[in-house]
């Protein structure tokens, strides 16, 4: 399962409904950060995300409505005791960026924070999940992200291994997870001789600012939610091109051509008030859509 808490979804300026662009993924216990528009903390802190656990910040780029919170969020989480250490990734200068505002507002942060350029490709990799990035399509440079979990394990069968003669403890488990164990007959067994075919983990892919583009495609294929950029409605389409941005139709192409299971429009201009139109003009092309609110929370569930 994945809790994702969609913290603002507005861009350039924030507006009456929308606060600027963060979105948080809460799995297992570790916390993703994708994007700090300014003041995200406060509904961080509102939704009890938590302050002290493992926490991973994503940074598309370095315009001002995706990065003024950062500052903010990190003192925050010292004044409020946070000891674990946090990783930051995104383009350059992020770094340059963190420093200067940390030395000359003589932040003097509790814990340690390790802030990692990256460029395309798996820059973040653990036992059951990864993240990767691609360039978009913006007017600066600009990363989009996917995390995205392993496979699962095939369901346990327990008659095969009652069958096998496998005591019911600590073996199943160990079988679980992808070990073999020896029997004290001399047999061994192998995960597969007790397990189903792998069942495929959930996989989340956050755009940033962009226009449409192969890349992204390619970065969302298979994606069970995509949240993408949908700044403006067809009617700005012109002014979609210019800035590198993406229409909310535009953004359902990308869906539909990634075979990805689910959109959210996301980024939307504060001069967009009618989420039904936005809405309206993706579900004619990928039905499976929905407009991203301020302060909701989407949970991802396996299907299996």
């Amino acid at each position: 399962m994945m809790e994702i808490f969609f913290l603002g979804t507005g861009g350039s300026v924030p507006s009456r409904d929308r606060n600027l662009p963060s979105i948080v993924i809460r799995r297992k216990g570790e916390i993703f950060i994708f994007d700090c528009g300014e003041c995200m903390q406060k509904r961080f802190l509102l939704n009890h995300i938590g302050v002290n656990k493992p926490t991973y910040v994503f940074i598309t780029h370095l315009h001002g409505d995706h990065v003024f919170g950062l500052p903010g969020l990190l003192s925050t989480f010292s004044l409020l005791g946070r000891s674990l250490p946090i990783e930051i990734y995104g383009p350059k200068p992020i770094k340059s960026f963190i420093e200067s505002i940390l030395e000359n507002t003589y932040t003097n942060l509790q814990y340690e924070v390790v802030v990692k350029e990256v460029t395309p490709g798996c820059i973040f990799e653990k036992r059951e999940y990864y993240v990767i990035c691609t360039w978009a399509k913006h007017s600066v440079p600009t990363l989009a992200y996917s995390l995205v979990e392993k496979d699962r394990p095939g369901r346990f069968n327990v008659e095969k291994a009652l069958a096998l003669g496998i005591p019911k403890g600590p073996l199943w488990k160990k079988l679980q997870i992808g070990y073999y164990v020896d029997l004290p007959n001399g047999r061994r067994v192998y995960p597969e001789d007790v397990l189903g075919p792998p069942r495929k983990g959930l996989k989340v892919t956050y755009t940033g600012d962009t226009a449409p583009c192969s890349e992204i495609v390619k970065l969302a294929y298979g994606s069970t939610l995509l949240i993408h950029d949908s700044t403006f409605t067809e009617e700005y389409r012109e002014e979609a091109e210019e800035s590198l941005h993406s229409t909310a139709r535009q953004a359902a192409e990308v869906a539909l051509k990634s075979h990805s299971k689910e959109l959210a429009l996301f980024h939307i201009s504060p001069r967009i008030t009618d989420n039904e139109k936005i809405l309206m003009e993706a579900k004619a092309v990928f039905p499976n859509t929905f407009v991203a609110i301020d302060n909701s929370i989407k949970v991802l569930r396996y299907e299996d």
